[in-house]
């Protein structure tokens, strides 16, 4: 049985390809646009592992982060953060609201795909 990953993006020119990459390597996925979807998303096809970008309409990355590490039932969801706020604060934050990792666009492939994979062998 693969992985289920939910990608958290609401850019096309990132999601789609981001999409394809992860269905390449034999992932199951799914994604949301909006982070207020997120938990319903979660709660109708929980995955794995999320792909969370920080600019989001409404609700931040940061929020939804939070959110799902404040619910003691999802602490196995892994969170990879992949976001263009790339200082040294926004990292920090980040981690700190219990991401797994954080990536910053642009973004490799072959990074992507190592950090999702890393994660899940957990």
């Amino acid at each position: 049985m693969s992985a289920k990953v939910l990608i958290v993006e609401d850019e096309p020119n990132i999601l789609i390809p981001l999409k394809f990459l992860m269905e390449q390597n034999g992932y199951e996925v799914f994604d949301v646009q909006k982070g207020e979807d997120v938990i319903p998303a979660i709660e109708n096809n929980r995955p794995d592992i999320i792909l969370l970008d920080i600019m989001l309409p409404k609700m931040d990355g940061f929020a939804v982060c939070q959110m799902i590490r404040n619910n003691h039932k999802w602490h196995d969801i892994r969170i990879i953060i992949i976001s263009a706020m790339g200082n040294e604060l926004d990292i920090t934050k980040g981690l700190a609201l219990g991401a797994d990792e954080y990536i910053t666009k642009p973004f490799s492939n072959s990074d992507v795909i190592n950090r999702v994979k890393k994660l899940l062998d957990r």
